[in-house]
């Protein structure tokens, strides 16, 4: 059956539009603590760079119950749990730590993607971004528009400032509701199976599996997946334009 050309195409964040290669929390926290006006028990990055890590990672069985909490509960639990200070408020500790653990610069930007977001816009195909990220929606947005200053995205939304995270399929219900659209409307781009693919599927959205790579990355192998049969795999962007040339 021949696919009908999507009204609009939702793209998930991490490892599908932008990826952070240079990835270093203490780097982060030590920026952070350039604004550090008060440390009774003199606690450094290091130790609470250990902290948060170790924390996280705890909530993991929490995340995999499709919870999220945002980066800005986790800043104000971090520091006023060690009885630490900042000058400044943990909306701006937030972009200081998330600019200096993963650096922005062209690498973080996926070949070929500025391209095809550009003919989306000229073919009058709306877009969107759905990101499982702990980073307010805030942060995520104005990350974007940086890396990605041409883009035309209606909506930008990021799990945290929802309490909820792919493949919940109420956040996949929002983002359409927000378009105005039924599921049959729109197609969806991830790079993860579970939490992209299935969940993307299981609201009814015609998925497209990104499996591409960033510059100095190394090319992923592709995972097989026996559901997968309704999903279109890719591993460069202008795969996609050559799918949508092919719809009605």
């Amino acid at each position: 059956m021949q696919l009908k050309k999507p009204e609009m195409i939702l793209f998930d964040y991490g490892g599908t539009l932008l990826c952070e290669p240079d990835w270093n929390l203490l780097r982060g926290e030590k920026a952070v603590f350039q604004h550090v006006v008060y440390n009774p028990y003199h606690y450094t990055p290091e130790d609470i760079s250990a902290w948060e890590t170790n924390y996280f990672q705890s909530l993991q069985s929490v995340r995999d119950a499709d919870a999220e909490l945002t980066e800005i509960q986790l800043l104000r639990l971090k520091y006023e749990l060690h009885g630490i200070k900042l000058d400044i408020p943990y909306e701006q500790a937030e972009l200081i730590l998330w600019d200096h653990t993963a650096p922005m610069s062209e690498r973080c930007v996926y070949p070929n993607i500025k391209q095809v977001l550009s003919s989306l816009h000229e073919q009058r195909i709306r877009t969107g971004v759905i990101s499982n990220i702990g980073w307010t929606g805030t942060a995520l947005t104005r990350r974007i528009n940086m890396l990605l200053p041409d883009n035309h995205f209606e909506f930008i939304l990021a799990s945290s400032d929802y309490g909820i995270r792919k493949p919940n399929i109420k956040f996949f219900h929002a983002a359409l509701a927000k378009a105005e659209l039924k599921p049959e409307q729109a197609w969806f781009c991830g790079d993860t199976y579970e939490k992209d693919i299935a969940g993307a599927r299981a609201v009814g959205l015609f998925t497209v599996f990104y499996q591409g790579q960033a510059e100095g990355g190394s090319r992923r192998s592709a995972v097989k997946y026996p559901d997968a049969a309704d999903s279109v795999m890719i591993t460069d962007w202008l795969e996609l334009l050559k799918l949508l040339e092919k719809t009605v």
